[in-house]
C-alpha cells in the first residue's frame, strides 16, 4: 500500500483507526479474498493429515476433525455408499467452482476499476 495514501489520510485528519478502515483494508482486500478462497479450497481437499491423527477415516470418536474428503472416502469405501460419495464429490466440485468463479469475478472487477474502464 503506497505511503502517499497514508500521508493523504493523515493530512485529511484521519485517525489511525480510520486509516486502517479506509486505506489498509481496501488495499489488502484482494489479498484477503484470494487467501480465503484458496484456504477454503485447500480445506475441502484436506485428507492426509486428519487420517494420520487416528488412522481411520471416521475423523475421531465424535467426527471432530472429519473433512469433506474423509467423509466422502468413508461413505464410498467404508460403507460402500458410492452414490452418496459421488454426490459429496459433486457438492465439493460445485463449491470450489463457485469460489473460484467469485474470486475471478472480483479480480476482474478490480482490474477494470484500476484500469479506468
Amino acid at each position: 500500500i503506497p505511503a502517499e495514501l497514508y500521508e493523504a489520510a493523515e493530512v485529511d485528519g484521519a485517525s489511525r483507526w480510520r486509516q486502517f478502515l479506509h486505506v489498509t483494508l481496501p488495499g489488502l482486500r484482494p489479498t484477503i479474498v484470494f487467501t480465503s478462497v484458496v484456504s477454503t479450497i485447500g480445506a475441502t481437499q484436506l485428507f492426509g493429515e486428519p487420517l494420520l491423527f487416528e488412522g481411520s477415516v471416521s475423523g475421531g470418536i465424535s467426527h471432530q476433525y472429519q473433512t469433506l474428503g474423509l467423509y466422502m472416502y468413508e461413505q464410498g469405501w467404508g460403507f460402500f455408499h458410492l452414490g452418496r460419495a459421488a454426490a459429496i464429490a459433486w457438492v465439493m466440485f460445485l463449491l470450489i467452482a463457485v469460489l473460484v468463479g467469485a474470486n475471478a469475478r472480483l479480480a476482474r472487477r478490480r482490474y477494470r476499476k484500476e484500469a479506468g474502464r
